[in-house]
């Protein structure tokens, strides 16, 4: 690799922790090595170097996200600087389907409800 290439590139790992989706470079590197990052839809381990314009998904406890970069950061900063180095690709969620009450259920063998019961019963299916 040239000089010049390694100035229009960064390591995936340093990006990732740049960018803010993990806490600590080693936290970006083992999501590398366990495959949850992808950079132009081939997996990425710690050291493929990324370049402005790349896509990279990420798998993260809170979902998949893609993103594509726009600029190359090696130190990690504030959230609004970390925001800049990079363009949420990722679709919406769908939405949620209104929620419907679960059907009402007593077991069998215990006797006739109270007054309180009958009450809480009838907000249920009133809900």
């Amino acid at each position: 690799m040239s000089a010049e290439e390694a100035k229009d590139s960064v390591r995936i790992d340093r990006w990732l922790w740049a960018a803010r989706l993990f806490k600590s470079r080693t936290l970006a590197a083992h999501a590398c090595h366990g495959g949850k990052v992808d950079v132009n839809s081939q997996a990425a381990k710690a050291g493929k170097m990324v370049c402005a314009g790349d896509t990279v998904e990420v798998t993260i406890p809170g979902g998949r996200r893609i993103l594509k970069v726009l600029a190359l950061g090696e130190r990690r900063g504030s959230a609004v600087v970390a925001r800049t180095l990079y363009e949420d690709l990722t679709p919406p969620p769908p939405p949620r389907a209104e929620r419907i009450p679960p059907p009402i259920h007593r077991p069998p063998g215990l006797g006739r409800p109270t007054k309180r019961a009958r009450r809480q019963l009838g907000r249920l299916r009133e809900w």
